[in-house]
């Protein structure tokens, strides 16, 4: 099959960040597919474009069997909520622009990978100018999660994005969720068509957490990272409104006369006022590292004694899986979970972690004491997430399975043109 897959934050080889779709293009390209991206000069933490892409419109490059299409995104995008608007709707123009004079039209499928939920408007024009269907993918309920965060409060502005995820689920073939809780909301509230609806979630990278499970000195790298005799708290990811990372220096206030020693891996618009809060508070426990490559992040998680998802206390995230959990659980560390919903019920159901209530410090502290207490449940809470998620969350399994649920969609519509002549 040829494939057309647009994403805005398609990661660039070596980049921080989730690597899902980077992952699952690999497996196509290797079962011989041809897969085509269109994906943004922004990385989703960066302050600005890389030198290569600086005064320029569009690149194209390889990665890997990959052709990418790298296409402008405004440097405002990680300024504040009109600069990170900008920035999503530059996409969608230059997207549009490579996407109608610069890609062929022959490819079988156009995948869209969401939020942002705006790149969907490429996808549709894209589809009806090239008469290929698309396939649009929900990793985030957006607009709700926007609203409840306080990021989108115009009233136009929420009016507009409503109206535009009802005409994108309409217009889409087919409709991949992450998580289940996605599906029964699409099903119940936004009343999409169930059959249109297809599960496969976000998952777990073995093929890098195995190598480094046999052959990596962590003792070693605890030494070099000066980690030695401390018990390490590792959150990786967006520094963002929505993940409410000051839980998390706030845990660390009460946690100053014990081993804790927290890390935070990741860029994000709050970075700068969360290291001035820690600043502040004078917290010694605390470590703020800049965005390491994919690779580099295994390291770290390995060194860890827990690893932290979190994300602030609202509705919307009920319905969300955390992404670096999948990643914590291929390193066999236990998760302190401050996401209540799907996410607490995953780790609930393997065993391979402990909830927190989110935004509430006193109860993360007294979770992370739990551990601290008893090392052999470090142990055990670990290997239970490594198995669970081998079972069920496998990244190459389900990039299969991704492929042989749009392989059956086009031969479906093969069928259904052949009937009509």
């Amino acid at each position: 099959m040829k494939i057309l897959l647009l994403h805005q934050f398609f990661l660039e080889e070596n980049d921080s960040g989730g690597s899902r779709w980077n992952e699952i293009t690999k497996v196509w390209s290797e079962k011989e597919h041809d897969i085509t991206v269109v994906a943004g000069m922004m990385h989703y933490g960066g302050k600005e474009k890389p030198e290569q892409y600086k005064g320029k419109f569009f690149v194209k490059k390889k990665q890997g069997e990959v052709d990418v299409w790298r296409c402008h995104v405004s440097e405002n995008y990680n300024t504040n909520f009109l600069g990170r608007l900008y920035g999503y709707f530059s996409f969608v123009f230059s997207s549009l622009f490579v996407g109608l004079f610069k890609l062929r039209n022959d490819y079988d499928l156009i995948v869209v990978t969401s939020p942002p939920l705006f790149i969907g408007i490429t996808g549709y024009i894209l589809s009806r100018f090239k008469n290929i269907p698309f396939v649009f993918e929900v990793r985030d309920l957006w607009p709700e999660s926007a609203i409840d965060t306080g990021v989108v409060r115009n009233k136009y502005l929420i009016k507009i994005s409503f109206w535009l995820e009802r005409f994108i689920y309409k217009k889409a073939i087919l409709i991949n969720v992450l998580t289940p809780a996605f599906k029964e909301t699409l099903i119940t509230k936004k009343k999409v068509d169930p059959h249109k609806i297809i599960y496969v979630p976000n998952a777990a990278d073995f093929s890098i957490s195995d190598a480094y499970l046999r052959h990596f000195d962590v003792k070693q790298f605890k030494k070099e990272q000066d980690l030695e005799d401390r018990f390490v708290v590792t959150y990786v990811g967006a520094h963002g409104l929505a993940n409410h990372l000051e839980q998390i220096l706030q845990t660390a206030n009460i946690m100053q006369d014990t081993k804790a020693l927290f890390l935070l891996i990741g860029q994000g618009m709050e970075k700068e006022r969360l290291m001035k809060k820690a600043q502040q508070l004078e917290l010694t426990n605390v470590r703020f590292i800049d965005s390491v490559p994919k690779a580099e992040i295994f390291k770290y998680i390995l060194a860890s004694d827990v690893g932290a998802s979190v994300l602030k206390k609202v509705d919307a995230f009920k319905t969300v899986y955390s992404n670096k959990t999948f990643d914590y659980m291929s390193c066999k560390k236990p998760t302190i979970m401050a996401i209540d919903g799907v996410s607490r019920e995953l780790i609930e159901k393997a065993e391979a972690g402990v909830y927190v209530e989110p935004e509430n410090p006193t109860d993360f502290k007294n979770k992370l004491l739990l551990y601290m207490n008893n090392p052999e449940l470090i142990q055990t809470h670990g290997a239970n997430g490594y198995r669970f998620a081998k079972a069920n969350f496998d990244r190459s399994i389900l990039a299969e399975r991704y492929l042989r649920e749009i392989t059956e969609l086009k031969v479906e519509l093969l069928i259904g043109d052949a009937l009509m002549v």
